[in-house]
């Protein structure tokens, strides 16, 4: 793999604009597209996800987006390793490679050498906990890692049971959370890469993130998660997402509709403050603040302020 290829990422909270800016981007510097999105990835999850549809892509390549079934689990080491591959296929074409997303993890992934599978590891520690998998069961296993770091129970769902496991296991062998033992490593950056983020003042971040969930529940994601449900996809890394635990919940029985949409309202508020917090204080990121680009004048003036600042940072010319 070329290590030092240019690539461009654009990040940022949900509902910011990431979609439609990125187009513009892939037009201007003969780019394709990655999904650096967790949820994109599961076929049979369109409106939760805000799937970008075929006529929005205006003829840009996308990539990563349907690739695993709604019972598959999928980790950041699965996407560092995919990712990489499409960024060496897409630039031996001589297009720019462009991560667009919001999933900060798997995006660093990416962009830094890091080697999850060289993390210490103990077999007879691991083999114990299988054991202990089987006989007491896999909430029992998601329960001692909530003791040990709560930061990856979060993010693993408890029947994966293997990256639970993992995670266990480098506690154990190191006595650090697995978020502690990758800040020890000293990543070298692989690519030569731009990180562009998209910010908005709060309120109107928030105000977007309502409408675009009444415009989901309007273009039928009840429907769509109604499918999964009658499906029988249950207990599943990707029902995890906002959009569909907050709706099973509903079709459960547990809440009202209208409790299930203020929640997925609320937890997706909740999520975009999180993903700006992460990106912050993880990564190196050029931030443009969207807030008056809702104006046709100010958006085309913030955009052009975005390919110049590409244009300098990669050394590359748009085609604009």
């Amino acid at each position: 793999m070329t290590a030092k290829c240019k690539l461009l990422c654009l990040i940022g909270p949900t509902a910011v604009g990431k979609t439609a800016t990125s187009i513009k981007l892939a037009h201007a510097f003969n780019g394709e597209i990655i999904s650096g999105d967790s949820m994109q990835i599961y076929k049979q999850m369109d409106i939760g996800t805000a799937k970008i549809k075929q006529a929005e892509m205006q003829g840009v390549p996308h990539y990563l987006i349907d690739i695993k079934q709604p019972t598959e689990s999928f980790s950041a080491a699965e996407f560092q390793e995919l990712v990489r591959e499409k960024i060496s296929e897409i630039t031996s074409r001589g297009k720019l490679p462009i991560i667009v997303g919001g999933t900060g993890l798997y995006i660093q992934s990416v962009l830094f050498d890091y080697q999850f599978s060289e993390a210490p590891s103990n077999d007879e520690f691991r083999h114990s906990l299988e054991e202990q998998a089987e006989k007491k069961g896999n909430l029992f296993l998601h329960n001692q890692l909530m003791k040990y770091d709560s930061e990856s129970a979060e993010k693993i769902h408890p029947n994966n049971v293997r990256r639970v496991i993992r995670a266990l296991e480098i506690y154990h062998c190191t006595g650090k959370t697995m978020s502690e033992w990758q800040e020890t490593q000293t990543p070298e950056p692989l690519y030569d890469a731009a990180v562009i983020g998209l910010t908005m003042e709060r309120e109107q971040l928030y105000e977007r993130i309502n409408q675009r969930v009444d415009i989901m529940m309007h273009e039928g994601l009840l429907s769509e998660v109604k499918q999964l449900f009658q499906q029988g996809i249950r207990n599943c890394q990707s029902i995890q997402a906002i959009g569909y635990k907050e709706l099973y919940e509903y079709l459960e029985g547990k809440v009202s509709l209208d409790e299930a949409v203020a929640n997925l309202k609320q937890n997706s508020r909740r999520y975009a403050k999180r993903q700006l917090t992460w990106f912050r204080n993880k990564m190196d990121v050029e931030w443009f603040d969207m807030t008056a680009a809702t104006e046709r004048h100010e958006r085309e003036k913030k955009i052009t302020e975005i390919f110049s600042y590409i244009e300098g940072k990669l050394k590359i010319k748009s085609n604009t």
